[in-house]
């Protein structure tokens, strides 16, 4: 009887044991994935969201390219979505006086980015929060950086169009936005980076005076690239080589005298010219309401206009 009872229990015990490396090995499958939070004591036993994107680090050199293309400074707001151990908004408080906010739906790496945030000295300045990135509100950044993927990157697109302000910056680490064409790009250790400079909507009809007398300009805008017309009492003329790059906003107008260069300042509802056929420049008032697709999505500029302007 007591041999038949050993042998039960033995039986019982490899069981036991069997179901255990079972776990162990679900777990250890959960902690390697790189679609889960990473592993903690206290997240082990309770769902976690899978990830959008996983973790990996930005080297040091990247970051500082990042930061240099965005021309991050002091009084900037930065937006750090996916921010993992928050090394970028890190380096950021740290190298060039800014603050700002850093988003990951990793606890265990948002707790690792607040230590580093302490050691760093930048606490203060900081925050990092467990949340979402496409929950997060954008409308607060001067600046956006981002380690994502293509497809997150086209995810968020209409989002940064819409929120950020004009001229806001966007630095993204390897990956581009689709059709938004970058407005510079840089590499630092074999990696690219990119940078959009969100701008101003001017898609419709502004009001514009040619030689003081009244005609109407027409603007179709995608994403940097601008086309459109003067009509006035003479006749259409055409522009070309319209830019937009985050206020402001330059072209080429082809008149029966010649080509002439435009170059201006969106401010709210007007155009203020600063460079123009005649003198002097006349701002212009937009006419009607700013259309709902005002920012249509559209091909490609030109590589001829996909670089920095100056105004």
């Amino acid at each position: 009887m007591e041999r038949a009872i050993t042998g039960v229990r033995m039986h019982l015990a490899a069981a036991a044991l069997s179901l255990l490396m079972l776990a162990l090995l679900a777990l250890g499958a959960r902690c390697m994935s790189l679609t889960q939070t990473r592993c903690a004591w206290n997240s082990l036993w309770t769902a976690q969201p899978r990830l959008d994107v996983p973790y990996a680090g930005t080297r040091p050199e990247v970051i500082a390219a990042m930061l240099n293309l965005a021309a991050v400074r002091p009084g900037d707001h930065v937006i750090d979505l996916g921010t993992g151990d928050g090394r970028i908004l890190i380096a950021a408080a740290r190298d060039r006086g800014a603050g700002g906010l850093g988003v990951d739906l990793d606890p265990v790496l948002i707790r690792d980015a607040r230590a580093a945030a302490e050691r760093a000295g930048v606490a203060s300045r900081v925050r990092f929060h467990t949340q979402d990135l496409f929950e997060t509100a954008l409308g607060p950044a001067s600046v956006v950086t981002m380690f994502l993927l293509p497809e997150v990157n086209l995810r968020l697109r209409p989002r940064i169009l819409a929120e950020l302000e004009p001229g806001s910056r966007v630095v993204s680490h390897a990956f581009g936005m689709g059709e938004w064409q970058p407005d510079a790009a840089a590499r630092a250790g074999g990696a690219r980076v990119y940078l959009w400079v969100v701008p101003a909507q001017v898609s419709g009809a502004w009001q514009y005076a040619l030689d003081g007398s009244p005609s109407t300009l027409h603007l179709a805008q995608e994403y940097q690239r601008l086309s459109g017309r003067l009509e006035t009492g003479q006749g259409t003329y055409p522009i070309r080589q319209g830019f937009v790059r985050g206020t402001g906003v330059s072209f080429v107008l082809d008149l029966p005298g010649g080509s002439r260069a435009l170059q201006g300042q969106v401010q709210g509802n007007q155009i203020r010219w600063l460079q123009c056929p005649g003198a002097p420049c006349e701002p212009s008032t937009r006419l009607g309401t700013l259309p709902t697709s005002a920012l249509k999505e559209g091909p490609p500029p030109p590589a001829a206009l996909a670089g920095p302007r100056p105004w």
